[in-house]
């Protein structure tokens, strides 16, 4: 499974534990980031891992060729020496390093096409994950978003709900009962001097009855 199949298959998984999850958006899509730059990481020591072993081909592959060169140059050598010898002995080793060149190439070119398609699929991750941390942003202010237009619907609907009218109700029924109150002080008030009045009123029939009485009696004596 390639790289990149891996971190599709983990960029899904996490964003389905991040829809299921009921925990706060922002710190899931900041862990989800974290988990990515994770990934990523491991892909680039997979990618270095595998150009190093493609460079150690490389070098294999080079002295296997500077071997054979090496090789025949000597068994002509021997020849001119006649020491066929020495030269048959320094073809054997010529074929046998040839056939590890062959097999060093063939190492070298199938790890040099593993690291072309390592770092093309680590491309791709880090422009995934460039397009998502962008994306990221996007998403962390649609969250403000929603909770700011939850915060403030929630202020309208709890907004002169029946606790709080009733509240006000009662409120209002007590401003009431004391304007009651003190409009009933202050007849009491009236109807206390009224009485008084009346009763100096009253008094003063009386003198004058009393005074009636006594200028009959007067006249009675006469």
């Amino acid at each position: 499974m390639g790289l990149f199949k891996r971190f599709s298959d983990n960029i899904r998984a996490n964003l389905n534990s991040l829809l299921d999850k009921a925990e706060d958006p922002e710190k899931m899509l900041d862990q989800y980031l974290r988990d990515m730059e994770e990934d990523i990481s491991d892909a680039e020591g997979s990618v270095a891992r595998q150009l190093a072993v493609t460079w150690k081909f490389k070098a294999q592959l080079d002295d296997a060729l500077a071997m054979v060169e090496k090789r025949e140059a000597q068994a002509v050598e021997a020849l001119k020496k006649e020491r066929e010898d020495l030269a048959r002995k320094a073809l054997e080793d010529k074929n046998v390093n040839k056939a590890k060149a062959e097999n060093y190439r063939l190492q070298y070119e199938n790890g040099q096409a593993m690291a072309e398609q390592l770092k093309s699929e680590l491309k791709e991750m880090k422009i995934e994950y460039d397009k998502l941390r962008l994306k990221r942003d996007t998403l962390i202010a649609r969250v403000q978003s929603a909770k700011a237009q939850k915060e403030i619907y929630g202020a309208v609907s709890g907004f002169g709900k029946d606790s709080t009218r009733q509240n006000f109700d009662r409120m209002e029924d007590k401003v009431l009962r004391m304007e009651a109150e003190a409009q009933v002080a202050g007849g009491l008030k009236s109807r206390s001097l009224d009485q008084e009045l009346e009763s100096l009123n009253h008094e003063n029939d009386i003198e004058k009855e009393l005074a009636a009485l006594k200028e009959g009696l007067m006249f009675s004596k006469e």
